[in-house]
């Protein structure tokens, strides 16, 4: 039950920490494989501490409880949970702050959440209007403190180059930032956590200006830098759009040659993040009152390229040892990593972890038992010896290396390195949304009426979705960025969907046998079927789904707002896009199934009641979106004809 700030103020004052931060997975498979990854990293790379997400509005309040209880009081690490506060009723508030203390839970993450929505939509559980709600941090900050007096330790975020609502703000800075900033500190933060960045000289003028600031409130604080690994091209571009974080020139120069291959963005975005932290760990400040450097990690509930970095960084604390003084792992070579880790330094020392070559992959040999002390280690044991493993199959640095992908244990371990979102597994922890936020239009009010206006007619709607499949429109409610290159090839056809009343809102063409360096529809290293999924009105859907029942080479999975689930094969997996790559197993990154496409539907139809509360209940708009969301089906089709690149679109547009 320990304070942060405490654990940080015990470490030596040149010492350097980490924190890691989680979110709630979408589905119950994807919960069963975080706890298993979670006991994996806390074992093999020891945080100070963890963060647990809180979704918009409390969306995730009773995940991301079990969640922080799985962190705190099973894996015993101690635990920082994020706490929202618009959008939600105060005694939702009071539910979270007594669970906590419940969990033995001492620290909170004070944020403000999604922007404020039309006050007659703050209700409490109860149905009626709340007076008083928490609007900003800063009233949460005031509230637990009131509340609870100094029983939880309070966090705040940060802003290096500034915050906004808006998508394209004419005033984003620091700077600007500072006084609400000033006021949550006085208010009763005991630290500041940082919104994720690139751009490093940004990061360093911004804790410059904090710690000279004349209040002198900055002083001592912890300010904890957050950082993102890089698990793909597109997830970093989203990230970046939605935080208006900025892509500096050079780390694009980077980036932007190996953008297909999510492999290789991987590796170079481990040099770019263990750049960054090599950076920050030299400006150790002057005043002795600054304490550790500490790095917060948003693992997207990934571990292999957190781990890289962590271990590249010797940010890893150490560890008891176990063999002449170093932790000694035992894993599968036959990728060629082992020998070439354990010859890497770090900061001119040779690295904690070492590796070694077993024949078994991470087996022990049998030994064979004898009376007296062999000298024969490897293959013979004395009696008192005997059942029991040579090495220390579950040390520390086994598991790091399992965490690092390595052998065929890694592997298994790392199945789910390269995340696409929610066509992805389902089983997988990153599976869906890339931050676990929940349902949220990722904009202001006022961002989304300039967007999409005051629709009060279906037809208006129509003009909404295809303004944005021609690119006059940035983004849709159920996407906050345009088509796709590969799309243009399909344009003229989901044109022709929206304009008859059947919205698009994800697709794919179909392409037989591309390169995989294709400028357009290539990815992956260098040397499908055709879906849609649209909302279709409940009248037409019922003649569809007659139309779709009686052929063979067509998958459907259909549900509307209330639940309803329909499917040609609830049971079918369908892998609608695959690749084959030299010395490599068939890759399948895009997936559609019943349990995806479930929690899709729920969440698909949660965006048409956050486009309802845009405006005001009793408009005519309010009131034809809910109209729409009540009267409407989502269907995903999947054509397996795909060698017949208009046989999906033939289908649907006869």
């Amino acid at each position: 039950m320990e304070k942060l700030t405490d654990k940080i103020a015990a470490l030596p004052r040149g010492a350097s920490y980490f924190s890691l931060e989680f979110f709630p997975p979408k589905t119950a498979m994807g919960s069963s494989n975080l706890q298993a990854r979670l006991e994996r990293m806390s074992r093999a790379l020891k945080p100070l501490f963890v963060t647990v997400t809180w979704g918009a509005g409390g969306s995730t309040a009773s995940k991301s409880l079990e969640l922080a209880e799985i962190c705190q009081r099973q894996l015993g690490l101690t635990t920082c949970l994020h706490l929202t506060c618009t959008n939600m009723s105060r005694s939702l508030v009071d539910d979270a702050l007594n669970e906590a203390k419940a969990l033995g839970i001492r620290n909170i993450l004070a944020l403000r959440g999604d922007p404020p929505r039309n006050d007659e939509y703050q209700e409490d559980s109860s149905g009626t209007s709340e007076e008083g709600g928490l609007i900003w941090a800063i009233d949460l900050v005031r509230y637990i403190r009131e509340q609870h007096g100094d029983y939880f330790c309070i966090g705040v975020a940060a802003y290096p180059e500034g915050h906004a609502d808006e998508s394209y703000p004419d005033e984003q800075s620091a700077e600007h930032d500072l006084p609400y900033l000033i006021e949550k500190v006085e208010a009763g933060a005991d630290f500041i956590m940082t919104q994720l960045f690139f751009d490093v000289e940004a990061y360093i003028k911004f804790e410059h200006l904090l710690r000279n600031h004349d209040s002198g409130v900055f002083k001592s604080i912890p300010i904890i830098p957050g950082l993102m690994p890089i698990q793909s091209y597109q997830i970093l571009k989203r990230t970046t759009k939605l935080s208006h974080a900025r892509l500096p020139a050079d780390v694009l120069a980077k980036l932007d040659p190996v953008k297909a291959d999510d492999e290789a963005v991987k590796k170079v975005g481990v040099d770019i993040v263990s750049d960054i932290v090599a950076r920050l760990k030299t400006l150790s400040s002057p005043s002795s009152s600054v304490g550790p450097r500490g790095f917060h990690f948003y693992t997207l509930n990934l571990e292999k390229a957190v781990a890289f970095i962590l271990e590249r960084c010797d940010l890893i604390p150490p560890s008891t040892p176990l063999t002449n003084g170093h932790d000694v792992a035992v894993v599968d070579d036959s990728e060629g990593l082992s020998q070439r880790l354990a010859q890497a330094v770090t900061n001119g020392k040779p690295r904690r972890f070492s590796r070694r070559q077993s024949s078994v992959n991470s087996d022990p040999h049998n030994r064979v038992v004898v009376d007296d002390a062999s000298s024969n280690s490897v293959f013979e044991a004395a009696a008192d010896e005997a059942g029991i493993p040579k090495e220390k199959l579950n040390s520390r640095a086994n598991t790091l290396a399992i965490s690092e992908g390595e052998g065929s244990l890694g592997r298994e371990a790392t199945w789910d390195d390269f995340p696409n979102g929610r066509w992805g597994d389902a089983r997988s922890p990153a599976y869906g949304e890339i931050d676990g936020y929940g349902v949220s239009l990722h904009m202001s009010i006022s961002q989304a009426i300039r967007l999409w206006n005051h629709p009060v007619t279906a037809q208006e709607i129509s003009e909404i979705f295809t303004r944005h499949i021609s690119g006059q429109l940035q983004a849709i409610p159920w996407s906050e960025e345009g088509l796709n290159e590969e799309s243009s090839s399909i344009r003229e056809y989901l044109l022709k969907l929206n304009a008859k009343g059947w919205w698009t809102v994800a697709s794919q063409p179909a392409v037989n046998g591309v390169r995989s360096d294709d400028a357009v529809f290539g990815w992956g290293p260098k040397n499908g079927f055709a879906f849609v999924e649209l909302f279709i009105p409940t009248s037409d859907w019922k003649d569809l789904k007659e139309k779709l029942g009686a052929l063979e080479d067509v998958s459907y999975f259909a549900g509307d707002a209330s639940g309803d689930f329909a499917a040609s094969d609830a049971s079918a997996v369908n892998a609608v896009t695959w690749g084959a790559f030299t010395g490599k197993e068939i890759v399948t990154p895009t997936i559609i199934e019943e349990v995806s496409f479930r929690a899709w539907q729920e969440e698909a139809f949660s965006i048409w009641r956050e486009w309802q509360r845009v405006y005001p209940p009793r408009t005519a708009t309010a009131k034809l979106l809910g109209e729409m969301r009540n009267g409407y089906w989502l269907v995903n089709i999947v054509h397996h004809a795909y060698v017949e690149s208009s046989a999906l679109w033939d289908l649907l547009l006869k």
